[in-house]
């Protein structure tokens, strides 16, 4: 039997369609469900804990590994399905907020309690307690990590209670005020953190993957709404583009707040390391094109000092990190002594250096070590003798002068090769190493010291080792995987190439040293720098530079304590009691009566070093970034323009089987239907063709004979195709007139169509989005996978 459709009849004259056996009823528009029926969130809590998971892995750009993302997706998933479950059985928006709060609290408490807790869900006050201590603790690890930094048990408690709190306002923002643009905000912050840390943020893709979850989390919700409000979806995407340009422009070009520089101007910093990450910070600031001032001193000291910082000496996972808060209070700096564990028979010599910051502002003063007086300063400054540097809690080196009274030692390589190994119980955690290391670590330092007979040999013949042919100095390498520093992995590689800087090769040494039971550190500070060319005849002035930072070990001996070698070839000066062939007697020196500067290397530059004028690499970092910013710009011009790439694509192939005749109506109605919800009129799983026509024909554009028309053939083929499945003798699918009918009708729907709507259509087409049960259960029948 063939379905013969009446002229005119797509609609009668009251806009009732009619169904396909001709029969009449009156079907009232679809608008759209004003209510959500319950349940219906659940797509949306999927695509807030996508979008969740996707931009928390950002925070990976500043933590180690990767094990604490699967705690906070977790975490995020359990309140977010606790609220879609409450919210299933019929609990209030406000009531359910509260609920989620309850949830995660318990689960905190599960996982963090350790027992505290009522039921071990329940926490009572001993919880809170456990609470209180693994702030205090993660607060303090952030204060000496960093990035990326190791997650502890405080960190990980941190970032869990932060992930709680994120989801519950995403949840809030999506489901209780029905405003998922703004559920987007809180993801902004683990987004933007890396970018406020290091050098170039949260990676790109990262970034891309965000604002793709983002985009879809504005389509579901369309779809869960059922309904278009042209100005929620304007405002969403103007939202969600504002929110995500920010975040890569800001990750590009933003200069990081968290780590700074050690000559940089600032005090301290927002998270890890109060603003310093010394062995990273070092090449920085050692690659600089143009050395920023720090300081400028005279001294009496027989041989110039160096100037220390801080002293690293505990490793948290992988990275050297300081074993104490800055400053401690009872060790105020008129209880400077003699260095702890230094022997009365060890010879010292004892200077004055007057010292006048230029530059750096830091709570760490640069001053010659060991120290036993420091006269002049303002604010109040404390003496730390486990690490022996100087720090303030509260006051910086900005605009200081001051005078330093220190030793000078000088052990004979005698007293040095006789000195025990009954470490004192504090020094026993300068022998930690991380485990797994590179096992190169341990191989090279056994071979290398396979002939020394004490530990005092062995640490001259790493000292030479490291100093010698084999090794070239580079302020550009090693980097293993975009991260530089002194961990046991980036020294793996070291010792691999052969190729590095201070830090490198005093890190090498305290790590291997470390490995063969001897206690070590790394001193992060400053050379003695060069004579200043205008000092007076009687007085001769030394000018320190950011390209003077350093880094160099400092090993314990019994009877002596922490004495500093030189591993670093062409940087800095050997000590006399680190040249076991050059011995020096107690009372001795080799050192002329007037210091001479260390000369800065000149035929020996170092590989890698900037050569570039300031205004080469000032127009070089301004093209860097112009380069980023615009491939940031057109990646996410891509990505919005990913659907609309997609849709044309699909629209061309459908065109392209009607052209040729070889498909039946279904291709020709299902783009048809697809257009018609690109244009936002509803369409619906149980909706016959002919209420869908009848919906077309009532559109203004819809009114000409033509159109009509061309709508009229397309829906009998299509009510043909679908319920008489027997061919008509003789008939021909003419495909060129029936791509015409279509393109006419499509036409007319994208003609009659805001221009609002129009542009939606195009951008972001609603068909790409998953069909409502039984949309499409048929109109996907009879066409190839890559067609539908």
């Amino acid at each position: 039997m063939t379905v013969e459709s009446p002229p005119g009849s797509v609609a009668d004259a009251s806009g009732a369609p009619e169904s396909a056996g001709g029969a009449s009823m009156r079907l009232p528009p679809r608008r759209g469900r004003k209510r959500r029926v319950r349940g219906a969130e659940w797509p949306l809590v999927v695509a807030l804990l996508v979008l969740f998971a996707v931009s928390s892995s950002a925070l990976g750009a500043i933590l180690d590994g990767a094990d604490w993302w699967l705690p906070m997706v977790a975490t995020a998933a359990v309140v977010l399905g606790a609220g879609g479950l409450l919210r299933a059985r019929g609990l209030g928006p406000r009531l359910t907020g509260l609920a989620e709060v309850g949830v995660f609290l318990m689960m905190v408490t599960l996982f963090f309690g350790r027992g505290s807790g009522l039921l071990w869900l329940i926490p009572t006050a001993p919880t809170f307690d456990r609470f209180d201590s693994l702030v205090r603790d993660a607060i303090e690890s952030i204060s000496v990590q960093n990035v990326p930094a190791t997650v502890d048990d405080g960190i990980l408690f941190l970032l869990v209670v932060g992930a709680g709190l994120l989801a519950i306002l995403m949840d809030v923002f999506a489901i209780a005020f029905r405003a998922p643009a703004l559920a987007g905000a809180p993801m902004l912050i683990p987004l933007a953190v890396p970018g406020l840390l290091i050098d170039g943020g949260a990676s790109v893709v990262t970034l891309m993957l965000a604002a793709a979850a983002y985009l879809a989390l504005l389509m579901v919700d369309q779809r869960v709404r059922g309904q278009v409000d042209r100005w929620r979806v304007g405002g969403s995407v103007v939202v969600g583009g504002v929110g995500i340009v920010a975040a890569l422009v800001l990750s590009v070009v933003m200069p990081p707040l968290g780590v700074g520089s050690l000559v940089g101007s600032g005090s301290g910093g927002l998270l890890f390391g109060s603003g310093i990450s010394p062995l990273v910070d070092i090449g920085k600031d050692l690659r600089r094109p143009d050395p920023t001032p720090v300081l400028h001193y005279t001294t009496t000291a027989e041989s110039l000092p160096y100037f220390k910082l801080l002293t690293l000496d505990r490793f948290v996972g992988t990275t050297w990190t300081a074993q104490t808060p800055p400053g401690r209070t009872e060790l105020s700096l008129d209880q400077l002594t003699r260095p702890p564990g230094l022997g009365a028979g060890v010879a010292t010599a004892e200077s004055k250096t007057d010292v006048v910051i230029d530059g750096v502002a830091t709570t760490w003063l640069p001053a010659p070590s060991p120290a036993v007086a420091v006269d002049g300063l303002n604010g109040r400054w404390f003496w730390n003798d486990t690490a022996e540097v100087i720090t303030s809690s509260n006051s910086t080196t900005r605009g200081q002068q001051y005078t330093v009274t220190a030793l000078q030692l000088k052990p004979t390589p005698e007293q040095l090769r006789t000195a025990g190994t009954s470490y004192p119980e504090e020094i026993l955690g300068s022998l930690d190493v991380p485990s797994p290391r590179p096992a190169i670590i341990d191989e090279t330092a056994q071979s290398v010291t396979a002939d020394s007979a004490t530990n005092y040999d062995a640490a001259v013949a790493l000292q030479d080792y490291l100093r010698s042919y084999r090794f070239s100095y580079d302020t550009k390498a090693p980097v293993v995987n975009g991260a530089e520093g002194g961990g046991v992995q980036v020294i793996g590689a070291f010792l691999e190439s052969k190729t590095g800087y201070c830090v490198h090769f005093a890190s090498a040494m305290a790590i291997m040293a470390r490995t063969l039971g001897i206690p070590a550190r790394v001193a992060v500070g400053y050379l003695p720098g060069t004579r200043d060319v205008s000092s007076g005849a009687n007085t001769t002035t030394f000018t320190i530079d950011s390209h003077d930072l350093h880094a160099w070990p400092e090993l314990y001996f019994v009877g002596i304590g922490w004495v500093p070698f030189e591993p670093t070839p062409s940087r800095g000066t050997v000590p006399a009691y680190a040249k076991p062939n050059q011995s020096t007697q107690p009372g001795s020196s080799q050192s002329p009566a007037v210091p001479t500067a260390i000369p800065r290397p000149t035929d020996n530059q170092p590989q890698g070093q900037s050569t570039a004028t300031p205004a080469e690499a000032a127009q070089a970092q301004t093209v860097n970034a112009v380069a980023q910013v615009g491939g940031a710009v057109l990646g996410c011009l891509i990505l919005l323009l990913l659907p609309l790439m997609i849709r044309q694509g699909r629209r061309i192939r459908r065109r392209a089987l009607i052209r040729s005749g070889q498909t039946d109506a279904g291709v020709a109605w299902l783009e048809l239907t697809d257009t018609a919800r690109d244009h936002r009129i509803g369409v619906y799983g149980t909706q016959t063709p002919r209420a869908l026509a009848a919906r077309l024909a009532e559109l203004p554009a819809m009114g000409g004979t033509e159109e009509r028309a061309a709508l009229e053939r397309l829906l009998v083929a299509e009510e043909r195709e679908r319920y008489d499945r027997r061919p008509e003798p003789g008939a021909r699918v003419d495909g060129v007139e029936r791509e015409r009918d279509l393109l006419v009708v499509v036409g007319a729907v994208h003609s009659g169509a805001t221009r609002f709507t129009r542009f939606l259509a195009t951008v972001l087409p609603a068909s790409l989005l998953p069909r409502g049960r039984g949309a499409a259960a048929r109109d996907t029948r009879k066409l190839p996978s890559s067609q539908a």
